[in-house]
């Protein structure tokens, strides 16, 4: 196998996984409808570094003994749970707009560093994309690969990662969506809300070893 056939089969199998509807859609999607695109983006850029977390520890050899290891996998599954229940919660708790619909930001809008954080959280206690990236790197990688090259495939997909999501922000921050979005948007967000909490509860009743 050719490093070009392996970068293929990383480049499909990560634009598939990405971009199928998860935890890090929605939150995206609520970034930029709720706060605008400077916050979602920020939280795209999270999302990438919490993917970078997976490919590292893969690349080290640690996602072995995370995919052996029962009670870490555990540990990461009801971390990722609780949080992904805070954050369906505090949309839950999502207040109707008053005024004149201004859509610039407000003062609930996280910060910056908040944002990132956000996404760095949803992706890295996510053990579903946990177990995509410990399942991957030995079905399409080579033992024999080079370690550089191995670094040069997981770069890619957290740039394009943090591209994607980049992309998902910019479409639902254009001022016509969020304008229409913030006429009725507390709804729009306790929705989301719902969909948060609903992916906490798969993500404790799934089996996933």
């Amino acid at each position: 196998m050719t490093y070009w056939t392996e970068f293929l089969t990383i480049v499909v199998a990560h634009a598939l996984a990405v971009a199928s509807p998860g935890p890090d859609f929605a939150l995206v999607l609520r970034q930029s409808l709720a706060h605008g695109r400077r916050t979602a983006v920020w939280s795209s850029i999270g999302i990438g570094c919490g993917l970078s977390v997976h490919i590292t520890y893969c690349l080290l050899g640690l996602g072995l003994f995370l995919k052996n290891s029962a009670g870490a996998l555990a540990t990461v599954k009801y971390l990722g749970a609780a949080y992904l229940l805070y954050v369906g919660v505090q949309a839950l708790r999502s207040r109707p707009r008053t005024g004149d619909l201004d859509l610039a930001p407000g003062p609930d809008t996280p910060t910056d560093r908040a944002a990132w954080l956000n996404g760095l959280l949803v992706n890295v206690l996510n053990p579903k994309a946990a177990l995509f990236f410990i399942s991957l790197f030995p079905l399409a990688v080579s033992v024999t690969t080079p370690k550089l090259i191995q670094v040069g495939y997981g770069v890619w997909m957290t740039l394009s990662t943090m591209a994607w999501f980049s992309f998902v922000s910019v479409v639902f921050t254009r001022t016509e969506v969020r304008r229409r979005f913030l006429a009725h948007g507390h709804w729009i967000d306790r929705a989301l809300g719902v969909v948060f909490i609903g992916f906490a509860a798969s993500l404790v009743l799934a089996k996933l070893r």
